[in-house]
């Protein structure tokens, strides 16, 4: 993805990627992490399907049922969906807007190395004492009395990952506003780059509550105190408050991003503009708004009061309205469209119903009285899965198709795509359609086991195989990817032949730089009008060619990511823990304790004053570099043959 066209040793290439600021490198490493824990968190599934096969089976025990219950979840929302989600954002939008790299591309770097290291972090609780176990909420009622340090884990591995996220979300803001090309006025940016700022926006408001949530449960466990513990006059339940005020918002951080890359795909393939533009973006922002007013319908069992459930209860009514209007638009634009049905079409196609099939279900929880039936059954475990693995996983599988010429100059077999695509798309509705029955037929999630003749036993073996196939699917999803490693380079823009917008109008492989000169941008769907005029460039430029000021790579963040993890250690094993003093988890001495921390922390911190006081102005790009690449490019995209300029 860089212009970078000469042969380099694995050492460098790993340095370069180390110390990277370049958001399409960036996006390459959340995509690989992404990947990562997604395949993680899809093993820990299928162990708890295998498990509940039968009735009665012994293949896990309970207590690791229960980690891999929470590690599942966790790791799904947090390290696998928000990951790939922020690939597409760093690669997709500053091309859609016109940018050569993001507002803050050190931030953006920090952002990636916070996530990954929290994420590492909370995954060696498998190998040091035991995983989280208390689900992925992490219900206060549970966590404060969990042995161990799993728990702590969860707390320390989300805090540092959370403020990757937040660093991330607040880059993207400052971004989209401050840096869209001349002309791309607010109603010309494609609908991806304003689900990015709306979703973005929501990062910056519903993760404090989390990271105040988790920093008050890190006080509890470490140091005795009692926010949360009834018995001492604290109040558990506002742990879920703070949770879900987070959790709800979370949901539509993850699929609002999704809901604008599909909205980039069905028109690219319906070779049609988006109907109802503006209606879609008002709904993308309402959407947004109405997502923190509904965060206690996951609380209407609680014993709120009937007021406070039914004003919960309208709210989330409400929100369906802005979501069926996208899908209404989504059908106009397919509606009387030249259709091409491939592999990211698909994944669109496939969308729609599944996960208008999740939304309703949705709405059927906001019903309170319904509600108290369905609550903490399986029904709600297949409606939530409706609406994450039809809406957002769908959104990752059907883009990673669309984008990967622009991401790696190599396109993706249509072939073994129809064939995942089938595979993972049955097998995920015979994995949850059943489990709306399993629901409605009384048997609650989270248990581990279940006695037989109850009637369940043939839906929990259903939902087992299709659970396998969604795996085979996953498989076969990577051996693509490895296959296209080899494949022919792709060279060229606008791979679909129908593409709308700024990022299609870059012939791959791209430069460093993306635009040797800022594009000018006459209308919305930019490059269609240049198509349609006739430019060959597929841009018209506002500005000569002239010096492209870049910023340089920097190691910084990824020693202060470090620095945070050492600290989180130091705080795991503090010797004041509760389960240190009960004598259910190890603790370290306090000299250790206090040194790693301080030592941690302080290694962060030097790092900051020493990214303060260095004057890092960035380097230039003359017009003659400039030239010698772009010439260097033309070649390689002719011959295929490397060039050796940097």
């Amino acid at each position: 993805m860089s212009s970078v066209t000469q042969k380099k040793g694995f050492g460098a290439h790993v340095w370069d990627y180390l110390t990277t600021v370049d958001h399409k490198k960036i996006a390459i490493m959340y995509l690989a992490a992404g990947t990562l824990f997604f395949a993680i968190a899809g093993f820990e599934a299928l162990l708890m399907r295998i498990q509940l096969m039968f009735p009665e089976s012994t293949f896990i025990s309970a207590g690791l049922f229960n980690e891999l219950l929470t590690m599942h979840g966790t790791t799904m929302l947090f390290l696998a969906a928000t990951p790939i989600i922020f690939a597409f954002m760093n690669a997709i939008v500053p091309l859609q807007i016109g940018a050569r790299d993001v507002a803050f591309p050190f931030l953006n770097s920090l952002g990636f190395w916070l996530f990954f290291i929290g994420a590492v972090f909370l995954h060696l609780s498998f190998f040091l004492g035991g995983a989280p176990d208390a689900g992925w909420t992490s219900y206060a009622s549970l966590s404060l009395y969990s042995p161990g340090h799993g728990i702590d884990f969860y707390i320390l591995g989300l805090q540092i990952s959370g403020a990757g996220t937040l660093i991330s979300g607040i880059n993207f803001i400052v971004t989209i506003i401050t840096m869209r090309a001349p002309g791309m006025t607010f109603m010309r940016m494609p609908l991806f780059t304003w689900t990015t700022l709306v979703s973005s926006s929501l990062i910056l408001f519903a993760f404090p509550p989390l990271t105040g949530g988790l920093f008050l449960m890190l006080v509890d466990r470490m140091f005795g105190a009692n926010f949360f513990d009834h018995t001492m006059g604290g109040n558990t339940i506002i742990w879920e408050h703070l949770f879900w005020i987070f959790g709800h918002p979370e949901v539509y951080i993850l699929v609002l991003p999704a809901f604008g890359l599909f909205s980039e795909i069905i028109p690219v393939f319906a070779r049609k503009r988006l109907f109802g533009y503006s209606s879609m973006v008002f709904a993308t922002i309402l959407i947004g708004f109405l997502g923190f007013m509904v965060w206690a319908h996951h609380m209407f069992t609680v014993g709120l009061g009937a007021t406070a459930n039914a004003i919960f209860a309208v709210a989330t009514m409400a929100i369906a309205v802005p979501t069926g209007m996208k899908v209404f638009n989504w059908i106009l634009t397919i509606w009387g469209g030249s259709i091409k049905v491939t592999v990211p079409m698909l994944y669109a196609l496939g969308f729609i119903p599944s996960f208008v099939a999740g939304g309703v279900t949705g709405v059927m929880q906001a019903t309170a009285p319904l509600d108290y039936q369905l609550h903490d059954s399986y029904f709600i475990v297949a409606h939530f899965h409706y609406v994450i693995v039809g809406g957002i996983v769908t959104a990752l599988f059907g883009s990673a198709h669309f984008y990967w010429p622009i991401m790696f100059n190599r396109a993706l077999n249509p072939k073994l795509g129809v064939l995942t695509f089938w595979i993972f798309f049955i097998g995920f509705h015979l994995t949850f359609f059943v489990q709306h029955f399993l629901g409605l037929m009384g048997m609650p999630r989270r248990v581990f086991t279940y006695m037989g003749g109850q009637g369940w036993d043939l839906f929990n073996f259903i939902s087992s195989i299709g659970a396998i196939m969604m795996g085979i699917g996953v498989i076969i999803l990577v051996i693509d990817v490895l296959l296209s490693i080899k494949s022919e380079p792709v060279n060229r823009r606008d791979y679909w032949g129908d593409g709308r917008s700024l990022e299609w109008a870059i012939e791959t492989p791209l430069p460093f730089y993306n635009f040797k000169q800022t594009p000018l941008v006459r209308g919305f769907d930019p490059y269609w009008i240049e198509k349609e005029e006739g430019n060959k460039e597929g841009m018209v430029y506002a500005e000569p060619l002239g010096e492209i000021h870049m910023p340089n790579n920097s190691i910084l963040p990824f020693i202060m990511s470090i620095g945070t993890m050492i600290a989180a250690f130091g705080a795991l094993y503090s010797p004041w823990g509760d389960q240190v003093q009960a004598g259910t988890a190890t603790g370290a001495p306090a000299v250790v304790s206090l040194a790693l921390i301080i030592g941690g922390l302080g290694l962060t911190i030097a790092c900051m004053i020493i990214r303060s006081f260095k004057d890092d102005l960035g380097f230039h790009v003359t017009v003659a570099e400039i030239e010698s690449i772009e010439a260097d490019l033309a070649n390689y995209r002719a011959t295929g043959k490397k060039g050796g300029n940097k």
